[in-house]
């Protein structure tokens, strides 16, 4: 299992799914596969969540989410990776863009969270539903870049993130607030 392959499994998900089934769609599929491959895409899986493990994307969950731990961060990264290879590639090159996918915009209106933590156990599902047996634990490894210290600094601080990520705090209505000026008391 590469990349590539992994990306395909996850676009005939979509296809077969709705939004929220992609991740339980997917490991379906993947269960019909030989149990080495299904192992291999768990390296895979966490190759990919590796490579989006970036303070930029981050910044954007916890606007997206109004907030984000650690484990949110690795729940908002399965749904990212349950979106596509092309939103996952365009929100790590630019995590504003985020504003632009259909799932943020209703997000924003209906004040929804977006998250899938059944993503991140995709090959875990598959390989007990194809095999009987957890996958091995040996079958992948974890490790994770280190933060970018240019990206250090409190995500609540709305307006440094406003600077940062403008449309998704725009969209998100997290700017900085405005306070009307008052009349002093020579004008009354």
């Amino acid at each position: 299992m590469d990349k590539q392959t992994f990306w395909k499994l996850i676009e005939s998900a979509r296809a077969d799914a709705g939004p929220d089934g992609v991740a339980e769609r997917a490991a379906r599929l993947l269960a019909l596969r030989p149990a080495a491959e299904i192992a291999a895409a768990q390296q895979v899986l966490w190759d990919l969540l590796a490579e989006s493990y970036r303070s930029p994307l981050w910044a954007a969950a916890y606007v997206i989410n109004g907030g984000c731990s650690d484990d949110g961060f690795d729940y908002f990264r399965g749904w990212l990776l349950t979106q596509g290879e092309e939103a996952f590639t365009r929100a790590l090159a630019d995590p504003d863009s985020l504003a632009d996918h259909p799932a943020v915009r209703e997000a924003a209106a209906d004040g929804l969270e977006l998250w899938d933590e059944q993503a991140l156990s995709i090959a875990w599902t598959a390989y007990t539903e194809a095999t009987g047996r957890e996958l091995p634990a040996d079958s992948f490894t974890i490790g994770y870049p280190p933060l970018d210290p240019a990206w250090s600094f409190d995500f609540d601080d709305t307006t440094e993130t406003a600077a940062r990520l403008p449309r998704l705090t725009a969209l998100f209505d997290q700017s900085p607030p405005v306070y009307p000026s008052r009349p002093g008391p020579e004008s009354c």
